[in-house]
């Protein structure tokens, strides 16, 4: 390649609005995430996008690469297995950033927008600028305003509660500790034998949080119980 077959390219519009508006794209979906302290922010958006526009350029532009060929070579191609390509990859690379912390699962969210980061480099590299730029409004417009919306939306958690007592153990005490604590039971199974009560319920717990520790140390200075797991529902 010489320097003045690299400068047309520089100059050509078809091939650098694409991956400039990629470069724009990603960068913006990736401060978002960034000013959120996630995982995936500012750098890997940004080449997501744009590497999924350049490889979308180069599929589309398959016919430079016969310049190598004899005239009479059949090359058969298919500019679609590119976009199933690059999501594919990208699927591996959001699963890298989903994590469990505690009672929640972390990253989807993360996940999506790496996702969504890839289709739009896609639609940049297939030419497509308009919808592009419509699809990163409605990205940002998402990742921006529904955050804002989820803050007065009530949020629950629920765990599941597992209790095993003496038999003289009451099920109406447990219930009116949990509601003490702010928590709403759901329907209580019990197991009773000779020597033990178990009982097992679902617990939601409100939007501000509660104070499992003290709960859990209301249960066991009940001398009737004896066992006590509290687990995430999935």
């Amino acid at each position: 390649m010489t320097l003045d077959s690299l400068l047309a390219t520089f100059l050509s519009v078809p091939l650098m609005l694409p991956l400039i508006g990629s470069l724009l794209t990603g960068a913006l979906i990736g401060a978002e995430r960034e000013m959120q302290a996630k995982p995936a922010g500012l750098r890997t958006h940004t080449l997501v996008c744009f590497g999924s526009a350049l490889m979308m350029l180069i599929a589309a532009h398959q016919s430079a690469w016969d310049a190598d060929f004899q005239p009479d070579t059949q090359i058969v191609t298919d500019m679609t297995r590119m976009p199933h390509a690059i999501l594919t990859g990208i699927g591996f690379l959001g699963a890298g950033v989903i994590f469990r912390e505690g009672l929640s699962v972390q990253g989807l969210t993360t996940a999506a927008s790496l996702w969504l980061t890839a289709s739009l480099g896609i639609v940049y590299g297939a030419g497509m600028l308009e919808l592009a730029i419509i699809g990163t409004l409605i990205v940002l417009a998402v990742l921006v305003m529904l955050r804002l919306m989820q803050r007065v939306i009530p949020v629950h958690s629920a765990l599941r509660l597992n209790i095993r007592a003496l038999p003289a153990y009451r099920s109406a005490d447990l219930m009116a500790l949990l509601a003490q604590h702010g928590l709403r039971a759901g329907p209580l199974a019990f197991t009773q034998t000779r020597d033990d009560l178990t009982l097992n319920t679902t617990v939601t717990l409100p939007r501000q949080g509660t104070d499992l520790d003290a709960l859990c140390a209301a249960l066991r200075a009940d001398p009737a119980v004896q066992d006590i797991s509290l687990l995430p529902v999935d």
